[in-house]
This record gives structure tokens, C-alpha cells and sequence, in this order.
């Protein structure tokens, strides 16, 4: 395995031979670094012009050679120690600073954001020779808004810190932070993140629904931040202090990754996953991660898994696999470029495979459309906001059991059945795929054959659950996304549904305000007034149908 890392141009045979040997060193437990490895390395460091880092193992072992520049080192991928729950890397990081200078805003960026054991520099004199070694490691509980505490300088006699009695210390703080919030050892622990330049309220309300998100796909939540900025930063969507602040919350609060509430564009998601070596997922992730876990027909899985690979395209220039639950496993470092080329010619010949699968799953639709047509059968379509209600009221309505759970997307497949009026009037009723504030963009073409069935119907039931404290700005959501697809235009009833969670009064005023009629929909006793108005407006609809049919055919 390779452990010599860098640029190594330019360096005599004698510099290589002596920075391969150093892998046979050892450093005991009680020494950040003994004086006669500073020493050599110095030397080395001096000699080269270049700086010189070490990444050591718990055991004393030298696991990685940098050779830098001048002015820095960069630390290659580390995944193989990958860090578990309130746990550091396992690594710590030694190297040599050719100026008499402290630890740099770099260095403890790394030892934060990569979780380093400990992060530690030398200093040279201009003969070569070690100087002082400045040290930090991270702390369990900040202090004074920094998360590290540094240690010395240190002379070469005070190198004999206890070095890894401390670090286990340090760990065993952090590991008893972290039990404190754990409930399942078998579940992703995530922190929320929005970075926004709404109001409060709005950005609390949609970290309320993320919450909800993250639920409805079997992550518990370690908790939330909310950033407020007058403009988001393009590299990192938040400042690098305060990514450095959510690295050590993780630690502290045992969680394994991190959910941004915002799309993070593939910049972003290089920039941050680049820096701190933790899981990275967004909003829009998350919602494709549950629609791959509730897809159960055929045509469903194919439209998530058209809408995941168009997601992922423009994301796989990235050297890292921040694509977590798309590509089966976060934190880690990625293929090279040869690879990822595979990689994007793979997902493009995918992508253009399941568009035409889903072009015959849409000229199926219109057979099946025509077929219905020739019948003469309404179609009445349930909307509205995922979890609301609707595949609840379709069994009610029809005596059914499609699947229903007070969870977000618990329905994703289409479901419909026939449903007869009181009349005699016979309908077809179908629940949909639930709608949420900024539907994903893929989700929204990848599941166009679906929504398209909407466009045959008859009447729209916009189910809405008036317990809920964002329903206003769920039914805008609904509305919008009727209006991106052009329907606009259908005769539409809102339904105001669980009346029992709410008392009378508000629920008089929103009759009269939304023009809605309330019902419960877990109990068949509220829907006769629903039953009633619908059957009106089928018969009403129907009626106008046939009349215009009529027409033409004298014409």
C-alpha cells in the first residue's frame, strides 16, 4: 500500500530512501513524538525546503508520509480509519513548519473538521534543527466559542505528554456526551442544518418539516442549527467557523451526519466534504432516499431511480461519496477520475434507458386513459400535502386498505378504486403521490407520467390537514404545484380534514375562509356533506360534458 504522499519531484534518491524508512519508526505511547524522530524529520524538512508531515496510528505507528510545499501539507484520504460515533480518527498529525510559527487557521481546520487525534507542528531554527512543537487537540465542550485547546509551545524535553492516555480521555468524554442522546445504537444520529436568508419562523418551520423528513426515513435527530445570513456563502452555504462549531456538535451529540435543509449545488458538496470528513446529505436527498425505501410497483421504482441518477450526474465531478444513500456509503473519499468517467457514462446510459421506459409507461397511461374515456366513468384525483390525509380518506370512502401512516411519503404509488355515490353515480377515485414545499425538480419530471393522470380527472379533492400549524403554507405549495402543471383549471373541493383535532370555532372561521368542508377521515360519520358535494360537482361537470359533446356532434 502506498504511504508516501505529495509532490516528490525534484528529491534525491538519499531524501526518498530516508522518508520510506521513517515508516519503520515507532513513537511509545506516552510521547506526541520523540525527540530523535523531530529531529530527523527536521533535518529532512530543512534539507528539502519543504514541509514534512507524519500521520500516526494509536499504536505508535507511522500509517502516512506527506511531502508538502514549502508552506503546507496536504492530508491524503483517510477513510480506511473511518470514525464511528463520538469517536476522533485514530490519527494524529505531526509536521514541520519551516518558519517559527504557530499552528495555522488550516491546521486546526483539519484537526477539526477530520477529527484528528491531535494536531501538532514543529518549528526549525535556520540550522535545521527542531525548535518547539506547538500542539492542539480537540475538546469536548468548547470553551470561549473555540472548539480546540492548545498545548505549549513544548520544548524537546516535554514531549512526554501521556499522549494516548489523553487522547482516550478525550474520547471517553465525547463518548459519554454522545450516549446521552442516543435511543438506538442501529440508527443514523443526524444534526439539522439551515443556512437561510428567510425569517426565523419560516426557516423553523421547514427545519420542523425536516425533522418530519428525516423521521419518516428512519434517521434519528441529534438535534438542529439554524444560520441566518444576509447572503449564503457560495463555497460552504454557511462560514468555515461555523462548519467547525457543527463538527464538534456531532462529536459532542454522537451524530453520524449531517442534513442541509438547503440543495447543495456539486461546488458546495465538493467544498464541504473536501473539508470535514463526516456523512453530508440535503433536503432533496433525503426526499429521494424515501421515495427509493416506499417504491413498491415496478413503474415507482423506475421513477426514483430516474430522478436519483439525475440528481447524481452533475454531483459525480466529485471526487468523495457525499451521495451517501444513492451510492452506499457516506464519509468516505472517492474513485479517481477514470473511474468517475465510468461512473457519469453509466448514469447518462441509464438516464436515457429508463425515459424510455417511462415513454411506454406513458403511452400506457393514455391507452388505459382511452379505455376509461369509452367507459364513461369519472375520475375523481385525492391531492395534497404528504401526510395529510388522502390514502386515509380513499379507504374510508371506499372500504380499502391501502397502506396508510401518519409519516411522511407513506404513499407513493398511485392507488385507485371505484367508489359509487348514494345516486347511483359510479366514479373511479385515485390517491396520488403526496406534494411538499420545493419538490425536487428531478422528482417532479422523473414522476410527470404519474402526475400526468391528473390531467384525465374529473375533480380534485385537495385533502388538507388543518391540525398541522403550516398548513397556509401548504396549501400554497399544492397550489403552486397544480399551476406548474397546468391544472389548474379543474374544479377543485378542499377538504379540512382532521376536524377532531381542532375545536369548532377555528374550524367555522376556516369553513368560511378556505371554502372548504371539514371532515375526519378516520370516521365515515363526518363524509356524507363531502359525498354530497362531490357527487353535485360530478353530476354538474358531467352534465356540462355532455351537453358540449352534443353540440359538436351537431356541428
Amino acid at each position: 500500500m502506498k504511504r508516501l504522499f505529495g509532490n516528490t519531484s525534484g528529491l534525491k534518491a538519499n531524501q526518498i530512501q530516508s522518508l520510506e524508512n521513517l515508516y519503520r519508526r515507532r513513537i511509545p505511547d506516552n510521547f506526541l513524538i520523540t525527540p530523535e524522530l523531530a529531529a530527523d524529520i527536521s533535518r529532512l524538512s530543512h534539507e528539502m525546503r519543504r514541509q514534512i508531515g507524519l500521520l500516526v496510528n494509536r499504536r505508535g505507528r507511522i500509517a502516512f508520509v506527506i511531502v508538502g510545499s514549502h508552506h503546507k501539507i496536504v492530508i491524503p484520504d483517510t477513510s480506511e480509519y473511518r470514525t464511528a460515533s463520538g469517536r476522533l480518527k485514530g490519527l494524529r498529525c505531526i509536521h514541520t513548519h519551516l518558519k517559527k510559527e504557530s499552528l495555522t487557521n488550516d491546521d486546526l481546520n483539519d484537526l477539526v473538521f477530520l477529527r484528528l487525534d491531535v494536531m501538532a507542528a514543529i518549528t526549525i531554527t535556520k540550522d535545521g534543527l527542531p525548535y518547539q512543537v506547538h500542539a492542539s487537540h480537540i475538546l469536548p465542550t468548547s470553551k470561549d466559542g473555540k472548539p480546540y485547546q492548545m498545548l505549549g509551545p513544548l520544548n524537546l524535553n516535554q514531549l512526554d505528554i501521556g499522549c494516548v492516555e489523553l487522547i482516550q480521555a478525550l474520547e471517553s468524554e465525547l463518548s459519554h456526551a454522545g450516549s446521552l442522546y442516543k435511543t438506538n445504537q442501529d440508527k443514523e444520529r443526524a444534526l439539522l442544518v439551515s443556512v437561510t436568508t428567510a425569517s426565523r419562523r419560516s426557516a423553523m418551520d421547514s427545519l420542523e418539516e425536516l425533522k418530519e423528513l428525516a423521521a419518516s426515513s428512519g434517521i434519528a435527530v441529534a438535534g438542529t442549527v439554524l444560520q441566518q445570513r444576509k447572503r449564503a456563502d457560495s463555497r460552504f452555504l454557511l462560514g468555515p467557523g461555523k462548519l467547525q462549531e457543527l463538527t464538534i456538535q456531532t462529536l459532542q451529540k454522537g451524530a453520524t451526519l449531517l442534513i442541509f435543509d438547503q440543495e447543495l449545488n456539486p461546488s458546495q458538496i465538493r467544498s464541504i466534504t473536501d473539508n470535514i470528513d463526516l456523512k453530508i446529505i440535503d433536503r432533496t436527498q433525503l426526499i429521494l432516499d424515501i421515495f427509493a425505501q416506499r417504491a413498491q410497483t415496478k413503474e415507482g421504482k423506475i421513477q426514483v431511480e430516474l430522478a436519483q441518477l439525475k440528481y447524481l450526474l452533475p454531483r459525480l465531478v466529485t471526487k468523495n461519496t457525499a451521495m451517501s444513500r444513492l451510492t452506499g456509503g457516506i464519509g468516505g473519499r472517492g474513485p479517481g477520475e477514470t473511474k468517475l468517467e465510468i461512473n457519469r457514462r453509466r448514469a447518462r446510459d441509464n438516464i436515457a434507458r429508463l425515459e424510455k421506459v417511462l415513454l411506454n409507461v406513458k403511452k400506457q397511461r393514455k391507452h388505459q386513459k382511452a379505455k376509461r374515456s369509452k367507459k364513461g366513468l369519472p375520475v375523481i384525483s385525492i391531492i395534497g400535502y404528504t401526510n395529510s390525509g388522502k390514502s386515509t380518506l380513499l379507504n374510508t370512502l371506499t372500504k380499502s386498505n391501502v397502506l396508510a401512516e401518519s409519516r411522511l411519503f407513506a404513499t407513493l404509488d398511485p392507488s385507485s378504486r371505484r367508489l359509487k355515490f348514494p345516486k347511483d353515480t359510479e366514479v373511479i377515485i385515485t390517491d396520488t403521490v403526496g406534494f411538499i414545499k420545493d419538490l425536487p425538480k428531478d422528482i417532479m419530471v422523473a414522476f410527470r407520467a404519474t402526475l400526468e393522470e391528473l390531467e384525465s380527472a374529473d375533480l380534485l379533492l385537495h385533502v388538507i390537514d388543518i391540525s398541522c400549524p403550516r398548513f397556509k403554507d401548504q396549501i400554497k405549495s399544492v397550489e403552486r404545484i397544480l399551476s406548474d402543471l397546468n391544472l389548474h383549471n379543474i374544479p377543485l373541493i378542499r377538504v379540512l380534514n382532521k376536524q377532531d383535532l381542532v375545536d369548532r370555532e377555528t374550524i367555522n372561521r376556516l369553513n368560511i375562509d378556505l371554502d372548504g368542508t371539514p371532515i375526519s377521515a378516520i370516521n365515515k360519520s363526518t363524509l356524507m356533506p363531502l359525498i354530497e358535494k362531490m357527487e353535485n360537482a360530478i353530476v354538474a361537470v358531467h352534465g356540462l360534458k355532455f351537453e358540449i359533446g352534443k353540440n359538436s356532434t351537431k356541428a
